[in-house]
């Protein structure tokens, strides 16, 4: 099991994988917003997402779990 974490602290934009879905590496899977630029959060391996941590609007911080992969 992996983690996709938070690069730095953020608001979160937009959610692009669901519970289920089956992602690759390097494949967007949430969009943050952290110095009012738009910051694309991609996975660093493959798998498929068993959970979503975060949720359209939410405020993250550094190193927040987003995404778990099985």
């Amino acid at each position: 099991m992996s983690e996709i974490t938070s690069p730095m602290g953020g608001k979160v934009l937009d959610v692009k994988v669901n519970v289920g879905d089956t992602i690759n590496e390097g494949d967007e899977v949430v969009i943050l917003e952290a110095m009012k630029m738009e910051l694309p959060v991609v996975a660093d391996g493959s798998g498929t997402v068993k959970e979503v941590k975060c949720k359209k609007g939410d405020a993250v911080e550094a190193d927040a779990v987003l995404i778990v992969l099985e």
